[in-house]
């Protein structure tokens, strides 16, 4: 099975055809796909403006999606390997109980779905990479209240997810399920009650 790196180089190579070289950018999703791999395939395709199922397009535009994931992949592989020095000092020092972020980091090992859209047509519309660093920067810092994404409020608890962990809060602006580390009891608990159906007065 062809790695990351084969099948970037497979997209870029001007011998083989546009339709193996699309292939192939669609084969990357299936190594690194940061909300998705239906989502991201539709972002790559908006933002470097190609059809999904274009088989005859513009191999530049290819390129200019696959440099997109290349950079998104670079930034959440130092990320990645941040946290194993890190799990290995705790260990060390004695500290071997993960906890709720440790948790969330081993569903999205190797960067699929770390920025998961439950959607696949309601992504961030911001590239790749500068989604995950504020991802892993809210990832970094205290909880905090809002989408770390995007910065919205209207997160909902969703008890119907299409992927693990089938459950939780959902930026109803850009459509991230939001990782539950990075948001405090209190934004949790509104969520919660947004998912709650309205009674009707029976008045």
């Amino acid at each position: 099975m062809a790695g990351f790196r084969s099948l970037a180089r497979q997209v870029r190579d001007p011998g083989c055809d546009t339709a193996l070289r699309r292939y192939s950018l669609r084969k990357c999703l299936e190594r690194f796909a940061p909300y998705g791999h239906r989502a991201t395939w539709d972002h790559l395709c908006r933002r470097h403006r190609f059809g999904p199922e274009d088989r005859e397009l513009d191999p530049g535009r290819l390129v200019a999606a696959l440099e997109e994931l290349e950079e998104a992949r670079a930034v959440w592989l130092a990320y990645e390997r941040e946290f194993a020095e890190r799990r290995r000092r705790e260990k060390h020092d004695g500290l071997r109980r993960p906890g709720a972020l440790d948790d969330w980091h081993r569903r999205t090992w190797g960067g699929n779905g770390v920025a998961r859209c439950d959607d696949p047509a309601v992504h961030p519309s911001e590239p790749l990479a500068e989604v995950l660093r504020r991802l892993i920067a809210a990832l970094e810092s205290d909880p905090g209240e809002h989408c770390p994404v995007c910065a919205g409020q209207r997160i909902e608890w969703r008890p119907d997810l299409a992927d693990e962990p089938w459950f939780g809060p959902v930026c109803g602006d850009c459509g991230v399920v939001v990782p539950r580390a990075v948001l405090t009891s209190r934004a949790l608990a509104r969520a919660r009650e947004r998912s709650l159906p309205r009674l009707v007065s029976a008045a």
